[in-house]
């Protein structure tokens, strides 16, 4: 077995192999699915990667009420400390009919980099 490493640089992406979401390559687990994606050596101490959470916001809407169903878009954006965009994305659309109402969160998790490695393994 030949295995190649490479260290990653601080705030580098990757796929998760689980839920195809774009993740930190720095991440033991997949922050949307949870899949644990690295594994420590036999007999190691798992290490843990301090997170915070300086951000969070949770609201609700209700239907507006005409009877009709309503739809609805969930746009993200990032911008810099100039007001530069960096990110925009819709992370989720969907429908609610009256009386329903949707919740919605966002967080945002804050934690150093720790190293990581990507590991090729051939047979």
């Amino acid at each position: 077995m030949i295995s190649s490493s490479r260290a990653s640089v601080a705030g580098e992406s990757r796929i998760c192999p689980h839920c195809k979401e774009t993740i930190l390559k720095s991440s033991v687990a997949c922050p949307v699915c949870q899949h644990v994606l690295r594994f420590a050596a036999v007999g190691a101490e798992p290490r843990s990667n301090p997170t915070t959470c300086p951000f969070l916001v949770e609201g609700a809407i209700d239907h507006p009420g005409d009877g009709e169903p309503a739809e609805y878009s969930i746009l993200l954006e990032v911008h810099d400390e100039t007001g530069k965009l960096i990110s925009r994305k819709a992370i989720g659309v969907g429908v609610f009919h009256q009386p329903e109402k949707r919740i919605f969160s966002l967080r945002v998790e804050v934690s150093a980099p720790r190293a990581s490695f990507d590991r090729t393994d051939r047979t």
